[in-house]
Parts: C-alpha cells; sequence; structure tokens
C-alpha cells in the first residue's frame, strides 16, 4: 500500500492543488508527506538549510477555506537568500548569520504573495554565500547535489530549491536569478526555470528592480511556472521599473496556439572558449525540432553577445553588489565584521569595490545600458526568440568551485567557464527560460535556454509548452529515488 508522501512525490503544484480543493487530502496531510519525504532524501542531496515544521502544521491546520488561493496547502520552500519572512531564520549563505541565529523582522512583499496564494512555507533552500556563484557549495552549509548524480552540482545559486524540486520533496520552490541564478540550477537539475523581465514581480520592500536580480520559482512543469507567475506578478510600492500588464492569464499560453516563430539559435560560446559537445547537441536537436513543429530556424543572434568589454563590466557591478551585501550584513549583525566573517572570493570582491571609484562604476552602468539596447536591438530587427545553451558544461563535479587563498577569484574563474550565456539577459532585462530538454547517455539533464524580447514572457511559456508536449521530460525520475 503506497503511502500519501509517495503518491504526491511526483504531482506538481497544480495537482496537488487539486487534491485539497477536492478534499482529497488536507494541507496538513500534504505537509506531513512533504516533511517525510525530507527527511528521507535531504541528508543524501543537502538541499534545505532551515526548517520549522511545526510553524507550518500551525499554519496548515488553520488555512482560511478561500477558494481564490490558487495553491491552497501546497508545501513550498524559500530560498536562503534575501527572501525574509518576519519570524524565521534566513542566513544568506553566511556562515555569520547562521551563527548568529539571525530572525527576520520583516517579510518581503514576494513571500506576502507566496502566503497569500495559499502556499505552505516550512523551510528554506541551500544557496552560495549571497548568491556569488553558479553553484550551491556555501562554508556555512557544505555543498547541495543535484540529485541526477550526487557527484555533480545542483547549480546555483538557487541550488537549493532545484534539487528539492528535482528530488519531489517538493512541487515548487522559490528562487532569484541576477547573473542565471534561477536557469543554471534548472539546467544541472532538470527542471522548468524562468527568470522573468526586470520589473515583471515588485523587489519590495528593501531591494531595487532596476539592478541585475529577479525572483520567481523553479517547477517541473510549465503550468505550474505559469500559474506561479499569476499569483506573483505585478509592482508594488514605489517599483521604479514595472513589466507590461500582460494582456491575459500567464497560465492561458500553456496550451495556447503558437504562431509560427522566427528563432535563431546559438551553438557556440559568444567570447572565446568551448563548448562541451553535450551542450551543443543539445541546441541542435531543439532547433531541428522547432523546424518540425513548423517555426523559421536559423543561425542567427545578436552579435552584441560578442562584445568583450562586457564582462568585466558586468564584474565591476557584480563585485559592488558583494560589498553592499557585506555591508548589510554587518548592519544586521549588529557589528563591524571582518574578513573571517565572509567566504574569501566576496570578500575579495568586496575590497576591489571598496577601491573602485564612484566614476568607474558609473562608467560601468552606462556601459551596461549602451549594451542592453544593442543586444535588444535583434529582437526588434524581428526575431522572435533566441535559443543558447544554458550553461557551458555538464553539471561540474563537487568542490571546484572551491575558495582558494592562492588564488581568490578561483572561484569566479570557474564560474565564468561555466556561464556564458545567461548574465546577458539579466542586464538586458529580457525573460529568459531553461527547459530540460536534453540529457547526457548517463542520464544527466542539459538545459536548453529560450529567450524572449522584454516584456515577452507570454511567448515564452506558449513555446516551452510547445515543447513539453513535443519533447517531454516529465517521465523521468532521478536515480536518488531509484
Amino acid at each position: 500500500m503506497t503511502s500519501i508522501a509517495d503518491e504526491t512525490q511526483w504531482m506538481d503544484a497544480t495537482e496537488q492543488a487539486q487534491l485539497v480543493r477536492d478534499g482529497a487530502v488536507t494541507p496538513l496531510e500534504l505537509l506531513d508527506a512533504t516533511l517525510e519525504r525530507a527527511d528521507k532524501l535531504n541528508p543524501v542531496i543537502n538541499a534545505l538549510t532551515y526548517r520549522w515544521d511545526d510553524d507550518a502544521r500551525k499554519v496548515a491546520t488553520s488555512l482560511p477555506d478561500n477558494k481564490t488561493m490558487p495553491f491552497r496547502g501546497v508545501p513550498f520552500i524559500l530560498k536562503d537568500l534575501n527572501a525574509t519572512l518576519e519570524g524565521q531564520p534566513i542566513s544568506n549563505g553566511n556562515i555569520a548569520l547562521k551563527n548568529a541565529n539571525h530572525i527576520s523582522t520583516y517579510t518581503t512583499e514576494h513571500v506576502k504573495r507566496f502566503i497569500r496564494a495559499g502556499l505552505v512555507i516550512f523551510g528554506r533552500g541551500n544557496s552560495p554565500e549571497f548568491g556569488s556563484v553558479p553553484t550551491t557549495e556555501p562554508e556555512a552549509w557544505g555543498a547541495t547535489r543535484t540529485p541526477w548524480d550526487t557527484s555533480r552540482i545542483s547549480g546555483g545559486s538557487s541550488g537549493g530549491s532545484s534539487a528539492a524540486v528535482a528530488a519531489g520533496i517538493v512541487p515548487a520552490a522559490h528562487a532569484t536569478d541576477g547573473g542565471g541564478s534561477i536557469r543554471i540550477p534548472a539546467s544541472c537539475c532538470g527542471l522548468v526555470g524562468l527568470k522573468v523581465s526586470q520589473g515583471r514581480i515588485t523587489a519590495a520592500p528593501m531591494k531595487d528592480e532596476t539592478n541585475l536580480g529577479v525572483e520567481h520559482v523553479v517547477t517541473r512543469t510549465v503550468r505550474d511556472c505559469a500559474a506561479l507567475l499569476d499569483a506573483t506578478h505585478g509592482p508594488g510600492v514605489g517599483d521604479r521599473v514595472i513589466a507590461p500588464t500582460p494582456s491575459r492569464s500567464f497560465l492561458s499560453e500553456v496550451g495556447a496556439p503558437v504562431e509560427r516563430l522566427r528563432i535563431g539559435f546559438l551553438d557556440h560560446r559568444p567570447l572565446a572558449g568551448d563548448l562541451d559537445h553535450e551542450c551543443v547537441e543539445g541546441v541542435h536537436i531543439v532547433a531541428k525540432q522547432l523546424e518540425q513543429l513548423g517555426h523559421i530556424v536559423d543561425a542567427s543572434w545578436p552579435t552584441a553577445l560578442e562584445d568583450a568589454s562586457f564582462p568585466p563590466r558586468f564584474t565591476a557591478i557584480w563585485g559592488t553588489n558583494m560589498s553592499v551585501a557585506c555591508e548589510t550584513t554587518a548592519a544586521l549583525l549588529g557589528r563591524e565584521v571582518t574578513s573571517n566573517d565572509f567566504e574569501l572570493v566576496n570578500w575579495t570582491m568586496a575590497q576591489y569595490a571598496k577601491n573602485t571609484s564612484a566614476t568607474t562604476y558609473a562608467s560601468a552602468i552606462l556601459t551596461t545600458s549602451h549594451y542592453r539596447r544593442a543586444v535588444a536591438q535583434w529582437w526588434a530587427d524581428g526575431w522572435d526568440i533566441l535559443v543558447t545553451p544554458t550553461v557551458s558544461r555538464v553539471p561540474l563535479k563537487v568542490g571546484q568551485f572551491a575558495n582558494d587563498p592562492k588564488d581568490p577569484m578561483k572561484p569566479m574563474k570557474v564560474a565564468a567557464d561555466f556561464v556564458a550565456f545567461t548574465a546577458a539577459f539579466n542586464t538586458s532585462g529580457q525573460p529568459a527560460i531553461s527547459l530540460p530538454l536534453h540529457w547526457t547517455p548517463e542520464g544527466v539533464p542539459i538545459g536548453i535556454q529560450l529567450v524572449a524580447a522584454y516584456g515577452r514572457e507570454d511567448i515564452l511559456l506558449r513555446l516551452a509548452a510547445q515543447l513539453e508536449s513535443a519533447m517531454p521530460w516529465a517521465h523521468r525520475r532521478p536515480a536518488i529515488n531509484q
């Protein structure tokens, strides 16, 4: 006889919510089944940092019988980065905050929207310190591993959330993306990962929509990705960037007819360096499939992606963000901080930023605005979608991003090789989605990225659903569950 934990493990959030609406399970039963899976699976993949099981049980038993909650009773986790929930701990992947047991004093607007949607939040997914590298191996919590091959990374920075979803602990989880941090772990873990347009989801009350990062979720199905976006999108008080209002719900795009699209693809690094064969092969397979679906497909891409001045400008902004993160941590701790409070690569970047002039930083911002317009011009010239690999390599082995006192910037150098296709679209603000459309012979997922023009999540979701039907992945199960 199967248990609720077994029966619901591979249901997506939409199906779990329907079980609750139908009275087949209660929110508490669904939560307890999830916690049972977490107890069994998390020791193998190390996806979760904090858990507040008892508080979540109280929420599950007191949920209003509100039919307007699309995900009433569905268990959920927050990424352990910036997404504060009043009364619960957060570390941002930082060992000093972890040791101080820092408790949040407010709830972000995005998290409030998750709660209003009926999600039952019971813990957090592991994150690298300040989300700075594309792997989840913080010194504070240890490495998170992809369930598909536990010798390999889950990606980052939303690696804990992604591993938990891929293992079937939860059907969906909160994620953020400042340089690829939704799409990269979605690729490593075989998930759907949508980086929304800048300003699609508010960053209120403490962050700024004009910076590189955006928030959303990682999921196993396109419909969950769309429905959770319906539940959370829209501006907040004081937002300076607001994405165009959609003409209809994002969920209505899933399964809707897809017009004949003009699609370009990029099967090589736009700058120097090579790609793993499987990443190139994945692009070719998807391009061929898109042709068979009736789309116009050609080897074309924005030539602005080949601008060699972009990486150092991005790094200048990224390093400044690390410096701000260190100062924010000092304020949360209520004391002076030293190099002992941070990982070497982040402290090094923060010190670099402190020695960078305001003029240099302003110049980087100005240059990236020029870059943004140049990249977006390709879509303005009549293209609908760009197809690329999500990452340059098959998921790397755990440990390759380790801090090295002899080479303090080593993790960023490894990152530069691993990530060649995602950061550009944080700068341009465009929506981009990683889909699990290719797999190595050993069964390791290879994500393929689709990029649309600014504000066009609708076209991305329509095409993603079409590919989900033509190249299904829902039947795949990671080895951790076998």
